[in-house]
C-alpha cells in the first residue's frame, strides 16, 4: 500500500495528471465493454529481450548462453502458459475469514494488447500496473479512470513497493534489469556473475522488495538483487514465476508449476531451508499477495488461491477470466484487485492479447506494512 506522503514525494508525474488515457467504466461484470476500434496507425509495441532484433549479438557474448525459449517475446510470455480465453461462469463460496459467499467480481478497467501486470494498491483506492507493450506504469484512481505515472520502462513488467516505499519495476527489453522508480531513478541490478541478465534467461518475470533495499526477483530461477546491486541466486530444481515475502520479511514464498515453495530469510536477505509449502489444486501458479493473517493469495488457472500461513489450503476464489496479478487495495485494504488476461474486440471477438482490471470485496485486510 503506497503511503499518501510517500505517492506525493515519489510520484510527481501522477500529481500532475500527466496522459490521461480514455476514461474507464466501473459497471457490473454482464455489461463489460467491448475493446474500442484499434487506432489508425498505432506504435509498435515495446518488445522483451528475445524478440530485440540485438538479441542474437548480446546472447553471442555470453560464456553461457540461457536456455532455448520459444515464443515471441511479446503478449505475456514472461508468464508463462497463457490463462483460458473468455468469460467463464463462476460462483463465490465461503471462505472463513476471507471472503463471504456470492460475492461478484466488479469490472474496471481494460486495454488491448500486453498492458497490465505486476499490480500494486495504493491507499487512496487505485492500484499501479506496469504496461509491457507500452513501457509505461498506469495509476487506476479508484473508479477506474486511469493516467501514466511512469514511462521509458524499457518493457517494464511487475512492480512492487517495499515498506519503505521504494517502489521498483522489472525491465523485459533487451539488457534486462531491475530498476527503481522512486523515490528516486537507478538501475539496482542489470547484471549476474559479470554478464548480463540476458545470460541468464529467459525473461525477468515477478519480483518482491524488503525493507533492506533489496529485491527478490524471479527470471527461471529465483534471485536476489542486495542493496548494492549484488545478486545472488538460490534454489535448486525450481521453474519460478511468482514471489512475495511474508509479512515480517522471515520467509519467502515463490511458485514453483503447480506449487508453491518457501525459503527462510537470513538477516542479511539470504535464503535457507527450501521446501514445499503447498500444492495448488491447479497448475499456472503465478502472481501472489498476503494478508494481515498471513494468509497467501496466488493465481492460478483456477482462480486466487488462498493458502493459511501453516500451509493449510483454504480454498479458492473463482475469477471471470483467466488472472496473472493479484493485490490488496482500498482505503481499507479490503478489495482484492485481479489482473486479468482476454476481452472482446468491437466485433464481439474473443481478444488473448488484453488487460483487464477486476476487484472484489473481502472480509479478510490485505497487510498495511506492505504495499502488496
Amino acid at each position: 500500500m503506497i503511503r499518501s506522503q510517500a505517492l506525493r514525494q515519489h510520484c510527481a508525474e501522477i500529481a500532475a495528471g500527466l496522459c490521461v488515457l480514455t476514461p474507464a467504466r466501473l459497471v457490473a461484470q454482464t455489461a463489460v465493454p467491448r475493446l474500442p476500434p484499434a487506432p489508425p496507425n498505432p506504435p509498435a509495441p515495446s518488445v522483451q529481450a528475445p524478440a530485440d532484433p540485438g538479441y542474437a549479438a548480446l546472447i553471442a557474448t555470453c560464456k553461457t548462453p540461457p536456455p532455448a525459449r520459444g515464443g515471441s517475446g511479446r503478449g505475456g510470455g514472461a508468464r508463462g502458459a497463457p490463462p483460458p480465453q473468455g468469460v467463464r461462469d463462476y460462483t463465490v463460496a465461503e471462505i472463513s475469514g476471507v471472503i463471504r459467499a456470492g460475492q461478484k467480481w466488479a469490472f474496471l478497467w481494460q486495454q488491448a494488447g500486453n498492458n497490465g501486470d505486476g499490480i500494486v494498491g495504493t491507499d487512496d483506492g487505485g492500484l499501479l500496473l506496469a504496461q509491457n507493450d507500452s513501457s509505461k506504469v498506469v495509476k487506476l484512481d479508484k473508479s477506474g479512470k486511469p493516467s501514466v505515472a511512469y514511462s521509458d520502462t524499457h518493457t517494464g513488467g511487475a512492480l512492487s513497493m517495499s515498506p519503505k516505499g521504494n517502489l521498483f519495476i522489472v525491465a523485459r527489453g533487451l539488457r534486462m534489469k531491475v530498476e527503481q522508480l522512486a523515490p528516486q531513478r537507478r538501475v539496482l541490478a542489470d547484471s549476474f556473475q559479470g554478464e548480463p541478465l540476458d545470460c541468464v534467461g529467459p525473461v525477468i518475470n515477478d519480483l518482491t522488495a524488503d525493507s533492506r533495499g533489496g529485491v527478490y526477483f524471479t527470471m527461471g530461477g529465483l534471485f536476489y538483487a542486495d542493496a548494492k546491486g549484488a545478486v545472488t541466486r538460490y534454489g535448486e530444481n525450481l521453474t519460478t514465476n511468482g514471489v512475495i515475502l511474508s509479512g515480517d520479511e522471515k520467509t519467502l514464498y515463490v511458485t514453483n508449476g503447480t506449487t508453491l515453495v518457501a525459503f527462510d530469510v537470513q538477516k542479511d536477505g539470504s535464503l535457507t531451508s527450501q521446501r514445499e509449502f503447498v500444492k495448488f489444486t491447479a497448475g499456472g501458479g503465478d502472481g501472489a499477495t498476503i494478508d494481515s493473517q498471513g494468509r497467501l493469495y496466488v493465481t492460478t488457472s483456477a482462480g486466487v488461491e488462498v493458502i493459511g500461513s501453516d500451509g493449510k489450503h483454504l480454498g479458492v476464489i473463482p475469477t471471470p477470466r483467466g488472472v496473472i496479478s493479484c493485490a490488496f487495495g482500498g482505503r481499507d485494504k479490503k478489495t482484492l484487485f485481479v489482473l486479468a488476461r482476454g476481452a472482446q474486440d468491437a466485433g464481439g471477438n474473443e481478444v488473448a492479447n488484453a488487460a483487464q482490471v477486476w476487484s472484489i470485496q473481502t472480509i479478510a485486510q490485505g497487510h498495511k506494512g506492505r504495499a502488496k
